[in-house]
């Protein structure tokens, strides 16, 4: 009996430590999934605060918690198991998938900057208060939520491409972990900068002259943050859009562009006594950045002309 309970016992400490390594590999998973999708996460952090523009400071929090709600049953009733489906059963299709969200990041983030060059960017029109009702609160919602399903297919693709070689379980896991970690850090940070304006004026009507200059910063400083949030997230766009079709690329047996962008960063690295490793990622970040500009001015350019035919074909009807 004794002996049995032994054994017992040992099984259960073998069956814990195979738990406690699975969950030590679908941490690690989920950290260099999350890392990897950081250009959409920067971008989806920068985009989703002009959605409360123009309604009363009260709302503001209610109406993110309401996109955040959305932006995880986006994640977890519909893009997870469709990820994990995909995965089961034509986990070929995963790389292609990938380099064409790659793509379409790719095109949005060059998209910008040509509307910034030419001057067509959107001007993000403020909604009156009197029209912010119930309705239209809703109706920015579901808009917020359906630019969120887009960002978020990329995050768990990217996510799935990173563990495609893991089991079922773990995978689900993973993008399970992604997902949620993901939404909560976005959201809360989109919260903390809506408000940040608030604090700053609440600080500045304090009476202690360190307060009321921490507020004027908050207060003075939210347009440039918000201007720098737009700036970083176009890059990291481009720059992780690139990076995953270079990626793509390599997969499909096409390395010549890999090898050589592999082989000019690691010879910068080589290059500089101090920090090799941050110049040799620096390198390869503005390698996948150029490709990246690359392929999305190639797709502007795109449909740029297919509008030019629709409204040739519409002047002519």
């Amino acid at each position: 009996m004794p002996s049995g309970l032994v054994a017992l016992l040992d099984d259960v400490a073998g069956i814990t430590k195979l738990a406690a390594a699975s969950l030590d590999d679908i941490g690690a998973a989920a950290g260099r999934a999350g890392t990897k999708a950081a250009g959409v996460v920067v971008d989806d952090t920068a985009v989703t605060p002009r959605y409360v523009m123009g309604f009363t400071p009260d709302r503001e929090l209610p109406i993110i918690a309401k996109i955040a709600r959305g932006s995880l049953r986006n994640k977890l009733l519909f893009l997870l198991p469709g990820a994990i489906a995909l995965s089961a059963l034509a986990p070929w299709a995963v790389t292609p998938l990938l380099m064409l969200g790659g793509a379409y990041l790719c095109f949005e983030g060059t998209e910008k900057i040509v509307e910034a060059v030419l001057g067509h960017g959107e001007h993000g029109e403020a909604v009156p208060l009197a029209l912010a009702t119930e309705e239209l609160e809703q109706q920015k919602v579901k808009g917020a939520v359906r630019t969120d399903f887009i960002l978020s297919a990329e995050i768990m693709a990217i996510a799935l491409a990173d563990v495609a070689d893991r089991p079922l379980l773990v995978q689900a896991a993973v993008l399970a972990a992604v997902g949620i970690l993901i939404t909560v850090g976005v959201y809360g940070m989109v919260a903390l900068i809506v408000k940040m304006d608030d604090i700053g004026l609440h600080l500045a009507q304090r009476r202690m002259a360190p307060l009321r200059l921490v507020g004027r910063g908050l207060v003075r400083g939210m347009p440039m943050l918000m201007k720098a949030l737009s700036v970083i997230g176009t890059a990291a766009m481009i720059w992780v859009g690139g990076g995953i079709i270079v990626h793509g690329l390599e997969e499909f047996g096409l390395g010549a562009l890999p090898h050589a962008l592999h082989d000019i960063s690691e010879s910068a690295g080589h290059a500089v006594a101090l920090a090799p490793a941050l110049a040799e990622w620096i390198v390869s970040a503005a390698g996948s950045g150029m490709i990246g500009l690359i392929v999305g001015g190639a797709a502007v350019a795109a449909v740029a002309a297919v509008h030019m035919v629709k409204h040739t074909k519409q002047a002519h009807g």
